[in-house]
């Protein structure tokens, strides 16, 4: 099975998540793990398997890897099965009734991004998942890289 791992990030948090969910899948064939500045349509060639993520900004993705996900053909996942992730801050540790708020109006990245994984034909494995940072910068909360590893383990 050849899997990519496809994420952005802005201060290393969601890359360091990208590489756990890489090495947790090891073991089911050829892991690529790229960032999507490093990225072309060309690396989708051969994939089994897309994961993408990003941080969550303004209750979305990066633009860098909404561009990347817009850039590809209808149909160019056809075939392709995906999931998707996220990290973001947990809005009950920052106990904020309007980023609660907030958070119930727009969500996080990991919907959109698999909304769009959807969208250009790809299966989606698993649902949307979040891993928390402490602060905006980070770092990750405890226990994150081993859940991240957890969550990849699903997909078979």
């Amino acid at each position: 099975m050849n899997i990519l791992i496809l994420y952005d990030t802005a201060f290393g948090n969601t890359g360091q998540v990208a590489q756990a969910i890489g090495s947790a899948l090891e073991d089911r064939g050829s892991v690529r793990v790229l960032k999507v500045s490093e990225a072309s349509l060309a690396d989708l060639q051969g994939v089994d398997v897309l994961i993408a993520g990003s941080p969550t900004q303004a209750f979305q993705p990066l633009k860098g890897l909404t561009a990347f996900l817009k850039s590809i053909p209808p149909g160019g996942l056809k075939g392709m099965r995906a999931a998707a992730f996220d990290t973001r801050v947990d809005v009950q540790a920052v106990g904020s009734g309007f980023l609660t708020l907030m958070v119930k109006l727009f969500g996080y990245a990991a919907e959109p991004i698999s909304r769009m994984l959807k969208s250009k034909g790809a299966e989606i494995l698993l649902q949307p998942e979040g891993f928390f940072v402490l602060d905006k910068e980070g770092p990750l909360k405890d226990g994150e890289m081993e859940r991240a590893a957890g969550w990849a383990r699903q997909i078979s």
